[in-house]
């Protein structure tokens, strides 16, 4: 626990600043309150210097961020923490944008404070697990989800989606899965000319090839058996507006030439039409697959791939953007327990510390599927537990051992990757206690994927838990 601090307290309510002044001063800090944002910034100006501000997030006349934006200019050094309501989830974000290091939802436990403070005041915080102001961006889209860059990687990502919104081209999105591919598409829409028109995602690889094309395209009367009446396809819904088309590898060869069509000079045919349609619609694509191998092996049309790559994003996986995981845990966190109607959990040392330490291989999608379990466990010592088993699991996964060279080369990697998978998903079976449909997610594949793998490799419980 930190030592002895000045700290300034700033909330509309007695109650509140009465009980957090008894509590602070038990713990030895030096505390400061004051009842308004006015009040607060006189105290600045006229000398008071402290380490940690507590600034409530709505209060009559200068509200919390206003007072924030005056106290970033005349203590930039303070570490300033947010008092929120569930409701206030979008101002938090605005806050956190502006420099403020944590936030802490009301009514909070003691538990809650007494790690925040211990927290914001260990030497460091500020560039290890927080992230200075000026290198932060959060951006929050209409869908309630954010774009947010800590580090350099992101901020790069930023800046193309920024250069690129306004010039109206297609963008290739690539990434691994779970990486928020969609989050880029969306804001990259938000961004442009054509932000108040629609915005639409097509899951390519969710749909059958011989459904895909009337989803796309649209289709006639009797273009098929049921088909009793003309139907408007995806890209006529999103005429003037940007289209996502994500999973763009796995789209079948011949509606890659359709596609193509579309993007040249913006036409095409219903299914079983005969009347040429034309559409103005922007197109993205996204893909966590090696496009450059798929168009080597020809399962993806070069001409296609050209013109999809007017620009093309790459957004890095979660390892390679860590600064991020403690905000991101916060964000999840904070809107989860929302949506849940739960009160929020608090994030401990422990707990920031295994996820830091943790690689994350289902990226940010997985890391919210995480908060989502802690929430409803509630446990956090078994979160704690989870996260660790995650982490030996992965240290175990070594690779394979030599093979025998006599062996031909196919046989070889076929008997590497078998004996890697088997490792994986035994690994991932004991962590989660022989949940299928966890251990599914945690090796981010189907659940379908996952029993004919446990049957292919004959994988077995050492004890029946069923």
């Amino acid at each position: 626990m930190p030592g002895a601090a000045e700290v300034l307290v700033v909330d509309d309510e007695p109650e509140l600043l009465s009980y957090m002044e008894t509590l602070l001063t038990v713990e030895g800090h030096h505390v400061t309150t004051s009842a308004s944002g006015l009040l607060a910034l006189q105290r600045l100006r006229q000398g008071l210097i402290p380490d940690l501000i507590f600034l409530d997030v709505r209060m009559p006349g200068l509200d919390g961020l206003q007072s924030l934006r005056e106290i970033r200019r005349i203590r930039p050094g303070a570490q300033v923490v947010m008092l929120s309501c569930l409701s206030e989830t979008r101002t938090v974000v605005e806050a956190m944008r502006l420099g403020a290091q944590d936030y802490l939802t009301k009514p909070f436990t003691r538990e809650s404070l007494d790690f925040t403070i211990a927290r914001c005041l260990e030497p460091g915080y500020a560039s290890g697990t927080s992230v200075p102001a000026s290198c932060l961006t959060i951006d929050e889209l209409r869908d309630g989800r954010v774009m947010l860059a800590a580090g350099k990687a992101m901020s790069r990502v930023r800046a193309l989606c920024e250069m690129v919104a306004g010039v109206d081209v297609p963008v290739l999105i690539l990434g691994e899965s779970g990486t928020g591919k969609e989050v880029v598409a969306r804001f990259i829409h938000e961004r442009s000319l054509r932000a108040a028109q629609p915005f639409l995602k097509i899951n390519l690889a969710a749909m059958p090839a011989d459904l895909l094309e009337s989803e796309l395209f649209g289709y006639e009367p009797g273009a098929f058996t049921g088909a009793t009446h003309a139907k408007p396809g995806k890209f006529e819904l999103c005429h003037n507006g940007t289209i996502l088309l994500d999973e763009i590898g796995d789209m079948p060869p011949v509606l890659q030439a359709k596609l193509l069509h579309v993007l040249q000079d913006g036409q095409f045919y219903r299914l079983g039409g005969r009347r040429s349609l034309t559409v103005n619609v922007r197109v993205l694509a996204a893909t966590n697959i090696d496009i450059k191998a798929a168009i080597a092996e020809h399962r993806f049309r070069e001409d296609l791939y050209y013109r999809l790559n007017a620009m093309t994003i790459n957004v890095p996986a979660l390892r390679e953007r860590k600064e991020e995981i403690s905000l991101l845990l916060k964000h999840f966190m904070a809107r989860v327990s929302e949506e849940y109607g739960m009160s929020p959990l608090p994030l401990s040392s422990s707990l920031l510390s295994a996820c830091m330490s943790y690689s994350w291989p289902g990226n940010v999608r997985e890391l919210e599927n995480f908060v989502k379990r802690y929430l409803v466990l509630r446990d956090e010592r078994e979160a704690v537990a989870e996260v660790e088993g995650l982490i030996r699991m992965q240290e175990r996964i070594r690779p394979v051992s030599r093979l025998t060279v006599s062996e031909p080369l196919k046989s070889v990697a076929r008997s590497a990757k078998d004996a890697a998978e088997i490792v994986a998903i035994k690994d991932a079976l004991e962590t989660t206690k022989w949940h299928r449909k966890r251990a599914a997610e945690l090796l981010n594949i189907s659940y379908k994927a996952l029993l004919y793998k446990i049957r292919q490799y004959q994988i077995k419980p050492q004890t029946s838990c069923d």
